[in-house]
């Protein structure tokens, strides 16, 4: 049943209210280095798989991967959670290339069309959401940056892109009642904040043209935490912020407690909460959290410490009538309600470690690997540029991202790739389907918890199924 805002809230065509709950399908569409065990941004990794493999074999591979990643068991087990909305990251290259810009390519939208077709089989939404857009609209790997600088914002050929492909995705769903919305600009980072508002008048203009009906879904600049890009509040939109919890973080210290010198507890994170949500606040829309959840350890003690932050942030947004969709579903270990097996663990296990052991990947740095290596540098930028605060996050998260990320990340690109040398078309095909949800282990805590939420609070837990 088609979805809209009515003031605070949204509510199907028959008018009852709807807030939507469920997972973010972080890693497929859109793939992510700490969730499938590669290094960088996904376009060099494909790149680097694709000279190993050849570019029958590695589309063999890729494809594989997809389909196992997200199939009929996934959607059934999320709708079996109580889960009502499933939010889809999509990489821009599935449905457009940069050799042919402009040029919508068809079949990358069968998997998606497939998910969302799957999960409407049980009465759950979807919101589509681009991840990664043309020269990339922030700063990070996650959307498939391969540099620091999100070249989205300078360049009007990539805006322009944006929009054309937003009109194709937005006349292909227009009239399809289990997309709740659209959530066209993924955690953009606009460094001087004078591009962001702007471009959305002009791409709420051209979506509406195509799709009047559907809710559009969208992030506040710096990675969905400012809202004062808005200039307006546009019709039958919801203003998503994310909301990790600094404790939570692979860098986190003890819940409560201290991390990097603020004092963490649940106090804090309502306060924090409220304040990423001031504008939906005081606009009386509805409040999204777009993204949010901890990182798991695998220290029993830390990952109870983890859970109570989850636990914690879960009642603090059912006592403001928000809704949420928790990052991620499904992963190699640090994150997912469910994780990847055999025999993929076995082959990329030492690698993975590897990452870890350098901090190669963002979201699973602590960032103190290699501390005896990188301290010099730190201290010397700190010694000569002590003013030093470049966009986003500042100076020491600049210097990990540069010398961790990217640099390191990439040069770890070809002993990835090299993994994958000489496996038969058999061998790559038992690697992506590890990737099955008959082949993962559950995170048994994880979806206890978030079942006992939804349990506890069924309001609406979806529409009625096909």
């Amino acid at each position: 049943m088609t979805l809209s805002v009515a003031g605070s809230r949204l509510v199907d065509s028959s008018g009852t209210p709807v807030r939507l709950r469920g997972v973010g399908l972080g890693g497929w569409l859109n793939m992510e280095n700490f969730i499938t065990g590669y290094p960088a941004n996904e376009s060099a990794m494909r790149a680097a798989v694709r000279e190993v493999l050849g570019d029958d074999r590695a589309e063999l591979f890729f494809d594989r991967l997809l389909t196992s990643f997200f199939g009929a068991a996934d959607a059934s087990l999320l709708a079996g959670l109580g889960v009502n909305c499933v939010r889809i990251p999509v990489n821009y290259h599935h449905l457009e290339s940069d050799d042919r810009p402009f040029e919508i390519v068809e079949r990358g939208f069968r998997h998606l069309d497939r998910a969302i077709g799957m999960l409407a089989e049980h009465g759950v939404y979807t919101v589509i959401d681009l991840h990664a857009l043309p020269g990339a609209q922030n700063q990070h790997w996650h959307s498939d940056n391969p540099t620091h600088i999100a070249a989205f914002w300078q360049h009007r050929h990539f805006q322009d892109r944006a929009v054309h492909l937003w009109e194709a995705v937005a006349d292909r769903y227009r009239d399809n009642p289990w997309v709740a919305g659209y959530n066209p600009v993924n955690e953009p980072g606009d460094p001087g904040g004078q591009v962001v508002g702007p471009f959305y008048d002009r791409l709420v203009k051209a979506i509406r043209a195509v799709d009047p009906g559907h809710v559009l879904f969208l992030d506040g600049n710096t990675y969905s935490t400012d809202f004062s890009v808005f200039r307006e509040v546009y019709p039958n939109t919801v203003f998503v912020c994310h909301d990790y919890a600094l404790a939570g973080f692979a860098h986190g210290g003890p819940y409560p407690g201290f991390t990097r010198g603020e004092w963490v507890d649940r106090a804090q994170l309502e306060r924090t909460f409220e304040r990423r949500t001031v504008f939906q606040r005081e606009t009386g829309t509805p409040i999204w959290v777009g993204e949010f959840g901890p990182v798991y350890t695998g220290d029993p003690e830390t990952d109870r410490q983890r859970y109570q932050i989850l636990r914690d942030q879960l009642e603090i947004f059912d006592a403001h009538g928000a809704g949420w969709s928790l990052w991620t579903y499904k992963d190699v270990g640090l994150q997912g309600l469910v994780c990847a097996g055999e025999p993929y663990l076995s082959r990329f296990g030492a690698f993975i470690a590897k990452k870890k052991r350098l901090g190669a990947d963002r979201w699973g740095s602590t960032m103190e690997e290699a501390a005896d290596e990188l301290a010099p540098l730190h201290r010397l930028m700190e010694t000569e540029f002590p003013t030093w605060a470049p966009y986003p996050w500042g100076a020491r998260y600049q210097v990990d991202d540069l010398v961790r990320h990217i640099l390191i990340a990439q040069a770890l690109l070809p002993e990835y790739a090299g993994l994958l040398r000489g496996c038969s078309d058999e061998e790559l095909t038992a690697l992506a389907d590890s990737f099955a949800l008959d082949r993962c282990t559950r995170r048994q805590p994880l979806l206890d918890l978030i079942a006992e939420n939804l349990r506890a609070d069924p309001t609406v837990t979806g529409g009625t199924p096909r």
